[in-house]
């Protein structure tokens, strides 16, 4: 049975992300990878997405700028075409990447960038 941190984790994940995405994530759920999607729901989505201590434009910001400066890009691309409910703007987005370049590394920031516009482009195309 889902927690009350379960069910705010999966409408601020559908906010974000898009009933679209989530659909697709839920449909490819399995037994084995349930624990982790509850922890991301409950954890990620459930706590800090949904702490209206920082705005989902903040979030977005900070998270796009923490995949960079990690090099965790695989997630770039989701969180790009989720600035679209968030309110980040591409103004906003490329202050964070300039913030990655000074702060953890200008290749980073470079490849994070080109996938950026590579997601913009294809969210412009599908538009």
């Amino acid at each position: 049975m889902p927690s009350d941190r379960f069910d705010t984790g999966m409408k601020t994940r559908r906010a974000v992300l898009g009933d679209e995405h989530v659909d697709r994530a839920e449909a490819a759920r399995t037994d084995f990878d349930t624990p982790f999607q509850t922890l991301i729901t409950e954890g990620a989505w459930g706590t800090l997405w949904s702490d209206p201590a920082i705005s989902l434009r903040d979030r977005s910001m900070l998270t796009l700028a923490l995949l960079a400066a990690t090099g965790n890009f695989d997630e770039i691309p989701m969180h790009i075409r989720a600035t679209a409910r968030t309110g980040a703007s591409r103004e906003d987005v490329i202050q964070a990447f300039m913030h990655v370049a000074v702060y953890a590394g200008v290749p980073r920031a470079n490849h994070a960038i080109k996938l950026a516009k590579a997601t913009y482009a294809e969210m412009e195309a599908e538009a």
